[in-house]
């Protein structure tokens, strides 16, 4: 079993707003601790991936290497609903363009966190981080108890395509290539597709690759119904899910700070309810935030939204290990 989590910058002191230090007063910043493995205690842990790496291959605006700690300083003075036990490991940080190399270390981290029973929600960076987390999930031990992997991706992207150099639009086929090859079972759905930012051939590849997908305005309010079925199905569907989040999904006016702001989107109302649902399943075991770019955002709108939904998830979790 791995436990340590070698993270290439350490977490820096938390500190925000004090009304008091009881649990009625509990805000994230007094709650939040560094790692420790040996912890009887179970909970999440925070891992940042600073890069934008992969958004720069994919000729995206760059500035995502910023979001770890735009993340962290936007949950920091929220209040806690419920005492719950949070982690940070630090952060693995992309500075010489080697991506790959630092989806390794990521994917070393994100194993070693589920490794020790904790929920590992990292904070990103660009999309790539998706590979890098999936990494850390499918080296799991967890992995080896519960085989049937879901990842639900909430994103106006596929990222499934096919550039001979890995990249902010790639995460998702790499995915299924690993998969194929070691014969393992993964099934990938999105919600929230924009049929405008996404060519025909990525739609092509989306089907032959037996993708199941939402559009953008298949998931309005009045759309509850087929929202919660679409989720139900693939949670039904697999032992274990990976949750991924490009803030992209959002529409622009709530989430301005991204790479490629929606024109469309789908309503915060909507990606929270889908969070709930799959964070009480039981079956989720990572998390990850990509794309928030701090450099475009807006009086941190993007980054406060996304604080929320890591907020609930957390609060809301129900950790596959106590059911394995």
């Amino acid at each position: 079993m791995s436990t340590g989590i070698a993270a290439d910058l350490s977490p820096a002191t938390w500190t925000g707003r004090i009304d008091g230090d009881t649990a009625e007063h509990l805000r994230w910043h007094q709650a939040v601790r560094p790692f420790a493995p040996d912890a009887d205690e179970s909970g999440c842990v925070l891992i940042g991936f600073a890069s934008d790496e992969g958004v720069r291959r994919n000729q995206g605006r760059t500035g995502a290497a910023s979001g770890p700690d735009a993340l962290r300083a936007a949950l920091a003075s929220m209040a806690l609903s419920a005492p719950i036990y949070i982690e940070d490991a630090g952060t693995v940080s992309v500075t010489d363009g080697d991506l790959e190399a630092g989806q390794q270390r990521l994917g070393r981290a994100v194993a070693a966190a589920l490794d020790v029973g904790r929920l590992p929600v990292v904070l990103g960076g660009g999309h790539e981080v998706a590979f890098g987390t999936y990494l850390g999930v499918s080296a799991a031990e967890l992995r080896e108890r519960r085989p049937r992997l879901g990842i639900l991706n909430l994103d106006a992207h596929f990222d499934l395509r096919a550039d001979p150099i890995p990249s902010s639009g790639t995460p998702f086929r790499q995915i299924l290539a690993a998969e194929a090859v070691a014969g393992t079972s993964c099934r990938y759905d999105v919600l929230g597709i924009s049929r405008t930012s996404n060519t025909t051939a990525l739609f092509d590849a989306a089907h032959h690759l037996n993708v199941r997908y939402l559009l953008d305005d298949q998931c309005g309010f009045a759309d509850h119904a087929a929202v919660d079925a679409f989720v139900t199905a693939l949670l039904d569907a697999v032992d274990l899910l990976y949750l991924t989040i490009d803030l992209d999904v959002l529409p622009a006016a709530v989430a301005p700070g991204v790479s490629a702001p929606a024109a469309y989107g789908v309503a915060l109302e909507i990606v929270q309810r889908v969070c709930d649902r799959v964070t009480a399943s039981g079956k989720l075991a990572a998390v990850d935030i990509a794309e928030l770019n701090p450099a475009l955002d807006i009086d941190n709108r993007t980054a406060r939204t996304a604080a929320r939904l890591i907020d609930r998830i957390v609060i809301g979790h129900r950790s596959p290990h106590e059911s394995v």
